[in-house]
């Protein structure tokens, strides 16, 4: 593994690496850890990156690492850098050879994403989204009883991501780097409060329904004066085949720490997970007691999905790192048929691919577009977005 981004003072760098070696699988060998070439150099030792492989540029980390012999060189690069250098990083990993994890939003643009897609295409690497919410066990198991067809026809979602750590202007501080970077659209983009978490909430209802959005209907607000970004917003998705979606992304929610839940009505039951709680599902049914299922690998209720995403007996609660961990541990499935000569699944994978990467920057255009038309309606379903 190679790492990019994830120098003194990030957040999701430290994630990043702590995920990909959770299982045993992957060594971090070297990195390009910040735009600094000091800061660079000085936060190799916080990983245990060897001097001479602590770079000071990603350009630098690709064209030294290809003159290593092949057993020698890294196998994939995480790329944790801010938004705007996601597209530029992996791209240029990409064209080397490298498999890659992005983090997400996956670019700054669609056009971006649009042209990412081409070179991952014609790269045939491996590509993953870091949308980690997917690697819950519970999720997972939910994903798989709706796509077996237990909550009968998807009627309705509800899902909402509220925090409140964006209720002040923390961006004015000097210190807090996560505020700045994230309300500045030169490196945020488009969005700010709906790129950085309500593509979770979207992309958390497309992969536990498998529904194909056709419509988006947005309003977006920024609630802090000064501020650059939208911090708060609220959208209505129509699907296909008629359901409806609401989602809410806050940032200025007082108390609100990292409150990822969703609701999801079929014709034969709803379901409830919050991200909080990630331990505990709710189903229910009228007329019935409600069901709480926990997360336990050995009870005869889990369903095979939810089983493989776990490590541990029931009651040792599972969170943030090991779901992380199940995205990088089923793109690391995939690099090893790969590395092997072999055929491996692009499109209709477990974890988040490139798809879902061009599919979350189309529902960030489609929603800034749609709030500037006051809530017009406007298209949602792009061209390689997963059926």
């Amino acid at each position: 593994m190679a790492l990019v981004g994830g120098g003194s003072g990030a957040f999701i760098g430290r994630v990043h690496a702590t995920a990909a070696v959770l299982d045993n699988r992957a060594a971090l060998v070297a990195g390009a850890l910040s735009s600094n070439p000091e800061r660079a150099k000085s936060s190799a030792p916080d990983y245990d990156i060897p001097e001479d492989r602590a770079y000071t540029s990603y350009q630098e980390l690709i064209e030294k690492e290809l003159a290593l012999p092949e057993d020698k060189r890294i196998d994939f690069v995480s790329v944790a850098t801010p938004n705007h250098m996601h597209f530029p990083v992996a791209k240029a990993a990409l064209e080397a050879g490298f498999n890659v994890i992005c983090d997400k939003p996956m670019t700054l643009t669609l056009a971006e994403a649009e042209e990412l897609y081409q070179v991952v295409e014609k790269s045939g690497a491996v590509f993953a989204v870091s949308h980690n919410y997917t690697g819950y066990p519970l999720v997972r198991m939910a994903r798989q009883m709706i796509l077996d067809g237990e909550l009968g026809e998807i009627n309705a979602i509800r899902v909402q991501y509220i925090q409140g750590w964006l209720r002040t202007k923390l961006e004015d501080d000097a210190s807090q780097k996560q505020a700045a970077w994230r309300s500045d659209p030169a490196k945020s983009g488009a969005a700010g409060a709906y790129g950085d978490i309500g593509t979770h909430a979207y992309n958390l209802g497309r992969y536990m329904t498998g529904l194909l959005p056709d419509k988006v209907s947005s309003h977006l607000a920024t609630f802090v004066e000064g501020r650059k970004l939208d911090d708060y917003g609220t959208t209505v998705i129509r699907y296909e085949n008629g359901a409806l979606c609401t989602l809410t992304a806050s940032q200025i929610s007082h108390g609100r720490e990292n409150d990822l839940s969703i609701e999801i009505d079929g014709t034969k039951a709803a379901l409830s997970w919050r991200q909080e709680n990630p331990n505990e599902m709710i189903i229910r049914k009228n007329g019935e007691p409600h069901k709480i299922y926990t997360r336990d690998p050995n009870a005869p209720f889990m369903n095979a999905a939810g089983v493989a995403a776990c490590r541990i007996p029931s009651g040792h609660p599972e969170g943030f790192f090991e779901a992380f961990a199940n995205v990088y541990r089923a793109a690391f499935d995939a690099m090893a048929l790969r590395a092997t000569g072999k055929d491996f699944e692009k499109k209709d994978t477990i974890y988040p691919n490139i798809h879902d990467g061009v599919e979350g920057m189309y529902f960030i255009q489609q929603c800034v577009a749609s709030s500037g038309q006051d809530g017009a309606w406007l298209p949602l379903k792009h061209e390689v977005a997963r059926r």
